[in-house]
């Protein structure tokens, strides 16, 4: 029986995301074949386009799965409207899910206004709106830079301390 998220289907998309992740590790996503990744995963091509349209597709499933699970850190803030201001949460994500998020900025990903968690609001107040289309930027290119050097150095620092780190450099203001 073929049901969409029947257990065998699972496991394959599983499969097929491990293998992609892995080969993105030393190729470029140009440079990838849907053969090699069904060798890689030793699953047929038949089962690779039953779940994605091309590479691509499979990207960008990657990419949106990645971003459901960082949306559900904070939910309860999202749905009571506040900003609890805890990025520990997103960095204890990123320190567990190291390889995806390599991938995701491989993929360039992270140029994508897709993950908020700057609350504008806040930063309205603290800078009186005064070229806060600026500061937005400056604040996500400074997160993303640090995250993108700890990921390099392999994480080697705690989450505790990358936000420590963060909180320091940006004086709490965030």
């Amino acid at each position: 029986m073929n049901i969409a998220n029947n257990q065998r289907r699972r496991d394959s998309i599983a499969r097929i995301e491990k293998a992609f992740i892995h080969l993105l590790q030393t190729k470029e996503i140009n440079k990838i074949s849907v053969s090699e990744i069904c060798k890689e995963c030793g699953l047929n091509r038949s089962t690779f386009y039953a779940n994605y349209a091309d590479i691509y597709d499979l990207a960008d499933k990657v990419r949106k799965k990645l971003e459901t699970e960082v949306s559900s850190l904070y939910e309860n803030e999202v749905t009571q409207k506040f900003n609890s201001n805890d990025y520990l949460k997103l960095l204890r994500h990123i320190y567990d899910n190291q390889l995806f998020y390599r991938t995701y900025f491989k993929l360039g990903y992270d140029a994508q206004p897709q993950i908020h968690l700057y609350d504008s609001n806040q930063a309205q107040h603290y800078f009186n709106n005064k070229h806060i289309e600026y500061h937005i930027e400056f604040f996500k290119s400074g997160f993303n830079a640090i995250v993108k050097m700890w990921l390099a150095g392999g994480c080697q620092e705690t989450p505790e301390e990358m936000d420590e780190i963060i909180r320091s450099e940006y004086q709490g203001r965030y």
